[in-house]
């Protein structure tokens, strides 16, 4: 059996390292148009930021390891930009050399991963403009950073906006972010995202909200950002708006798509084409709260749907349970967590809902250096199911967002939750976890 996987990164190694575990026979053949196979993308900020020494530190294993240790063709700066789904073929050439190649398999992966959105509002590229997805987007901005960089604009409220925001303070930089909407990170409630602006403000990062960026100004390097209503001096600009799937190359192939390009897959990552499954960023994934497909490129989501994968295309029915939307993210002193559905989302979907927000500290208010945390829970109004948690504090809002993440797969009430066992000693919680106390709020 022969398999194809377009894409080097966590979905698509993921696909493969099971595929090896599965069929020893197994000829794999994956690849990748960049030069670098599985790398972590969610550390390139504290790569910038200085608390990654270097890049290599990033990357799980290299094409060398893949072939040499586990027999898989790994063909790095090959990009596919067709398929043939009759023929069973996929064609596309060496990114440097141009040299065309053409692949045939018996069973495809579509890993093809996301790219970064920019904003199309210059008639030619300014240099000092970046986008952060890859490692080469990191190491071409630390270049930058060299130069006599004072002053960096973000475009963007989002994790990698805060996190970048984050880690630029940290090497000195006056940071300056512009976020269109009316709160900075993503899929928090405003009463919860207020607390994000309030840090940043404590930290002297400027952030401006509800405006437009209009324009990039500057003769060959970026000199301002003009919105629809200031402009902005800057050094340095750093658009962290999205992503969108990399899955252009499929129009001609019938695979079905969401309208923002993600990939249709059921549970075990099969695509409406017979042999062709699709796993990552470029792929949609179930939301088990909805009750239907979206769109959450996450790293972890991505490693699970590969793995996913690997077991259906090898023949174990394996199927993918879904996610519930739970993120995670440091942002200065302060951690934000989120899972499930938003006051937004809930009211989107017509689901009757009430919500209890209160304020706790992270263990025993007696015992020493306890930290404030704000919880909010969301829950039907009809039958008490939970719905969605959001938390931001110092410390303890990971440990806790786990909880709810877990809770709502198992589709809990806000009854089951104050009902939990959960561990209790005065350095660690009190008596009743900040969760349970919310829940008590009933």
């Amino acid at each position: 059996m022969k398999y194809v996987i377009i894409g080097g990164d966590a979905a698509g190694m993921s696909c493969a390292m099971q595929i090896y575990r599965e069929d020893p026979d197994a000829h794999i053949v994956a690849f990748e148009k960049g030069e670098i196979f599985s790398y972590g993308q969610c550390g390139l900020p504290y790569l910038i930021g200085g608390l990654i020494d270097h890049h290599s530190k990033l990357i799980a294993r290299s094409a060398e390891t893949f072939r040499g240790k586990y027999g898989i063709d790994a063909r790095y700066l090959h990009e596919v930009t067709s398929i043939d789904p009759k023929q069973k073929t996929v064609s596309g050439s060496h990114t440097k050399t141009k040299e065309p190649f053409t692949e045939s398999y018996d069973r495809l992966l579509i890993a093809t991963g996301a790219s970064p959105v920019t904003l199309n509002i210059n008639n030619r590229p300014l240099e000092g403009v970046h986008v952060l997805k890859t490692i080469p987007h990191a190491l071409s901005i630390l270049d930058h950073l060299k130069q006599d960089i004072a002053h960096v604009t973000i475009i963007g409220g989002g994790y990698i906006g805060l996190e970048m925001a984050e880690n630029l303070k940290a090497l000195g930089k006056k940071v300056h972010i512009i976020q269109r909407g009316s709160t900075l990170g993503p899929g928090f409630d405003p009463d919860m995202a207020k607390h994000l602006k309030e840090e940043a403000d404590a930290e002297g990062i400027h952030v401006t909200l509800g405006e437009t960026v209009q324009t990039l100004e500057g003769k060959s390097h970026v000199t301002a950002v003009q919105t629809d209503k200031q402009t902005i001096k800057t050094d340095m600009v750093i658009m962290a708006i999205g992503v969108t799937p990399q899955t252009s190359f499929l129009d001609k192939t019938g695979i079905k798509r969401l309208s923002n390009g993600a990939i249709v897959v059921n549970e075990y990552m099969q695509t409406n084409v017979k042999d062709i499954y699709a796993a990552g960023d470029c792929a949609a994934t179930y939301h088990r709260i909805k009750q239907s497909l979206d769109y959450i490129p996450l790293g972890t989501t991505a490693n699970k749907q590969g793995r996913i994968a690997g077991f259906h295309m090898t023949g174990t029915n394996r199927a993918f349970q879904g996610v519930t939307g739970t993120a995670v993210m440091k942002f200065m002193s302060m951690t934000a967590g989120r899972t499930g559905l938003s006051e937004k989302e809930a009211q989107a979907a017509d689901i009757p809902f009430s919500t209890i927000t209160i304020d706790s500290t992270d263990h025993a208010g007696y015992y020493p250096d306890a930290q404030k945390m704000k919880i909010k829970l969301i829950y039907r109004s009809d039958d008490y199911t939970l719905l969605g948690a959001q938390i931001i504090g110092k410390s303890g809002v990971d440990k806790r967002i786990d909880v709810m993440a877990t809770a709502l797969y198992q589709q809990l009430t806000i009854t089951d939750l104050e009902d939990l066992d959960i561990s209790y000693a005065p350095p660690f919680n009190s008596v009743w976890d900040p969760l349970q106390q919310a829940a008590r709020r009933r």
